[in-house]
């Protein structure tokens, strides 16, 4: 992978995934709307924190770029992780599961917040219902930033969901002009079309003069491009940045690059098992060709097969095992040390 030299950067929000079975009733009884994403505030986190030891349930580090760099620290990627957890048990855990799975740990602690948190209850008609509590995330600050260890990158990546506080705008606004000093290309994942109806100007401002990289499911692009073609939103983003990818679900995904399209199939099932981290693998898996030095094609070859390879599992992450045979497989496909 060419030796110790950092290649992916992120900043993102860490959220302890605490996933624990309901039945239908326990959750009626929480006032809580089945199957939706609700952000949560501290006092409605301890009430359902209370309820965790009685229920069967597992704990996952998450947040949408840290799945990402989880990943692609998992298949071979160096990869730095920076974003803010609290002084509590789940910072603790999160920091260390971040050593076990080779990612290089970027994250600051502070005891002024709870680390966020993920709790997704599970109904047993496999249902999810999410309940988001970002805490210590929404403290994250450009002071927080490790320059040197940015500087040592080819790749910055950050989402959308980091422009939700102005701390968290502040410390993305530095790394982007750490990058831009540095020759640094940055990636930017849109990752959520509420984000985009909150900024849809900065993120277009963003992409055209700071992006290398912009990945956007439809929904996303059809905001930011007020168009509901997929191809046609594409090809007005790669009028804005080098390489702009649009994801369209079970209908594949396209590309631009330096202004050609190319059209990828999706490699998985129709039919998912699971579709939780899928755009996060997706953008994983191109970095991870990019990093490599693959063409575009094979680079979104790659993201498509991860993705694939992540809906038919419970959870955003690979386990070790699986991690280590994808890697294998990829590194015999494409002749890679």
């Amino acid at each position: 992978m060419g030796g110790n030299k950092i290649k992916v950067y992120g900043i993102g929000n860490p959220l302890i995934d605490i996933l624990a079975k309901v039945t239908e009733k326990q959750l009626d009884s929480l006032g809580i709307y089945k199957g939706a994403m609700h952000l949560i505030d501290s006092e409605k986190r301890e009430q359902l924190l209370q309820l965790i030891p009685d229920l069967e349930h597992s704990l996952f580090c998450g947040g949408s770029c840290p799945n990402t760099i989880i990943t692609l620290a998992s298949l071979g990627v160096s990869s730095a992780l920076a974003g803010k957890v609290g002084g509590d048990k789940y910072g603790l855990i999160y920091k260390k599961r971040l050593k076990d799975l080779l990612v290089i740990d970027q994250l600051v602690v502070t005891d002024k917040e709870a680390t966020g948190s993920s709790i997704i209850l599970i109904t047993p008609d496999s249902e999810r219902t999410m309940n988001t509590f970002l805490g210590a995330n929404r403290l994250f600050g450009k002071e927080d930033i490790v320059a040197s260890t940015l500087k040592e990158a080819s790749y910055f990546y950050f989402t959308g969901y980091m422009w939700d506080t102005e701390s968290q705008k502040s410390a993305i606004k530095e790394a982007l002009k750490v990058s831009k000093e540095n020759n640094i290309k940055v990636a930017i994942d849109i990752a959520d079309p509420l984000a985009v109806g909150r900024n849809r100007e900065d993120f277009l401002f963003l992409i055209k003069n700071y992006a290398d990289i912009v990945l956007a499911n439809s929904e996303e692009a059809r905001i930011l491009f007020n168009n509901y073609d997929p191809y046609e939103c594409c090809k007005s983003m790669g009028k804005l940045c080098e390489t702009a990818i649009v994801k369209n679900g079970k209908r594949g995904s396209f590309i631009s690059h330096k202004n050609r399209i190319v059209e990828i199939g999706i490699h998985g099932p129709q039919k998912a098992l699971d579709t939780t981290g899928a755009g996060d693998a997706y953008a994983a898996g191109f970095l991870y060709g990019v990093c490599n030095n693959l063409s575009i094609e094979q680079s979104g070859f790659v993201a498509s097969y991860l993705a694939g390879e992540v809906v038919q599992q419970q959870g955003a992450q690979l386990s070790k095992e699986k991690a280590q045979t994808i890697s294998k497989y990829l590194r015999e496909l494409y002749n890679l040390n």
